[in-house]
């Protein structure tokens, strides 16, 4: 089930307080673990919104947003659950059977509505998960114009 080699990514965490957008790396660890992910994201101490992207190995991104009753999740491609802890953790969570191993669609599963109240609807997230032929780098990138991060989003991934 796990990838053997080192996961590469990133995975940052972006603020929304007062009116200003604020993006930060979050541990490597993230990556792997969404436990990890959750925790890390649970550190940031913000009254406005808090989420993290998350892009593995050039092969998926996972959004995470927590909340008090839960988090809120977004796996980009179910079908990485069979490669990925992480995305067999965002399933698990989600209460969601991974594919089976012979089905080689892509779709998302979790909570397309997970941006919405910060300019994403559901809709056009679900355009630009459908967008196979981009990296999840430029996926999330698109996440970010959308939402009106896209230049704090740059300049951290530039850091990274």
């Amino acid at each position: 089930m796990a990838v053997q080699e080192p996961i590469t990514g990133f995975a940052v965490a972006v603020v929304r307080e007062d009116g200003r957008w604020r993006c930060s790396s979050l541990d490597p660890g993230a990556l792997g673990e969404l436990d990890a992910a959750i925790t890390e994201l649970g550190k940031l101490r913000s009254t406005g919104a808090a989420f993290g992207l998350l892009a593995v190995d050039d092969e998926f991104f996972v959004i995470v947003r927590p909340s008090p009753r839960g988090p809120s999740l977004l796996l980009s491609d179910a079908a990485a659950a069979l490669d990925y802890d992480i995305a067999a953790d965002v399933l698990d969570v989600l209460r969601v059977d991974p594919p089976d191993e012979d089905d080689d669609a892509v779709w998302p599963e979790g909570d397309l509505e997970i941006l919405s109240d910060l300019g994403l609807p559901g809709a056009e997230l679900q355009v630009i998960v459908g967008e196979v032929d981009l990296y999840p780098d430029e996926q999330l990138q698109m996440v970010a114009q959308r939402c009106g991060f896209a230049a704090e989003f740059t300049k951290i991934l530039d850091e990274i």
